[in-house]
């Protein structure tokens, strides 16, 4: 059902797409908007994964540059069954993560050095297999395809009320700034849909990959007090990006309903330790802050600095 559900929203994006197209030159409009939405399909599925990575600075890291992060995710994967993913790190404090990639062959998890300074080991091996479960659950290619088309359907809009039509061609202004402001924020809210409809079964089956339900639980509220405190500007300026992270980075997300990126915080880590009593399990050991142990290398030579919250 949920992934009939997807598939629907898909389809929507891509009726959007076209419904944009005849709103600003009529058939042709649309028919030359359904073809750059197959044609971003197409790019999507093949270099989506490059530009979310790229648009948050990420950095490739291997058993030399951080070595605990890259064994922790190899026994992870193992344990979920799934080949070895590229592991990356993004230089900025806000505590986050994100997985991304077209299949779990080509896939790859982000962690922000924000996330591995607040966070214990046990309550970072629960947001990695959350990732994971992203992946293998299929929910990348997803997501990172409707990230694109979103981003797509804000530049068509916008770029319609700039250059569309010239004399009697050009359609009437009223409807030009009406699509170039709503189709925009269509298209985000069939992407937020997409994106929370697939948020409680990755952090299901992340607790199960990890074993610990509540240290997962322990972090989504530790990474919420984070992103509620830290901005992050790269995701303020790749706002179609926001549904891909554990928890939206975005500023100003005090509504959990139709505009809402993720479901509360609060009903997921509710729902963690509803699971947690199923599986009989309490929290591993006890949480200390800061991932990164004095012995642990960072691309920059150095563990990050602890911040405010850790």
């Amino acid at each position: 059902m949920n992934t009939v559900k997807t598939g629907m929203l898909l389809a929507a994006l891509m009726a959007l797409f076209g419904v944009v197209g005849y709103m600003l030159g009529g058939a042709t409009g649309m028919m030359i908007a359904l073809g750059i939405g197959l044609a971003t399909n197409l790019f999507a599925y093949w270099n989506s994964d490059r530009l979310a990575l790229a648009a948050h600075h990420a950095v490739e890291v291997d058993e030399r540059t951080a070595p605990d992060l890259v064994h922790m995710v190899r026994d992870l994967a193992r344990n979920a069954g799934l080949p070895m993913p590229r592991v990356y790190l993004i230089e900025n404090p806000q505590p986050n993560a994100f997985a991304t990639g077209r299949n779990p062959e080509n896939s790859a998890v982000a962690a922000t050095t924000g996330l591995l300074n607040m966070l214990s080991h046990d309550e970072v091996a629960g947001v990695m297999a959350h990732e994971l479960a992203h992946i293998k659950n299929r929910d990348t290619l997803i997501m990172t395809v409707s990230a694109t088309i979103a981003g797509a359907i804000a530049t068509l809009a916008q770029f319609g009320f700039l250059f569309g039509g010239r004399g009697n061609d050009r359609p009437n202004p009223i409807v030009m700034i009406a699509t170039a402001l709503i189709a925009p924020m269509a298209a985000m809210v069939i992407q937020m849909a997409i994106s929370r409809s697939r948020e409680y079964d990755a952090d299901k089956m992340g607790a199960e990959i990890c074993g610990q339900p509540l240290s997962l639980a322990s972090a989504l509220a530790k990474i919420a007090g984070g992103v509620a405190h830290v901005p992050n500007m790269d995701a303020e300026r790749h706002p179609a990006t926001a549904p891909l992270f554990i928890i939206n980075p975005l500023s100003g997300q005090g509504m959990d309903n139709l505009f809402s990126t993720h479901p509360a915080t609060e009903n997921r880590i509710a729902a963690l330790h509803a699971l947690a009593q199923e599986m009989g399990t309490t929290m591993g050991t006890t949480p200390q802050p800061g991932f990164f142990s004095q012995s642990s290398n960072s691309p920059w030579g150095q563990p990050p600095r602890r911040g405010p919250w850790g």
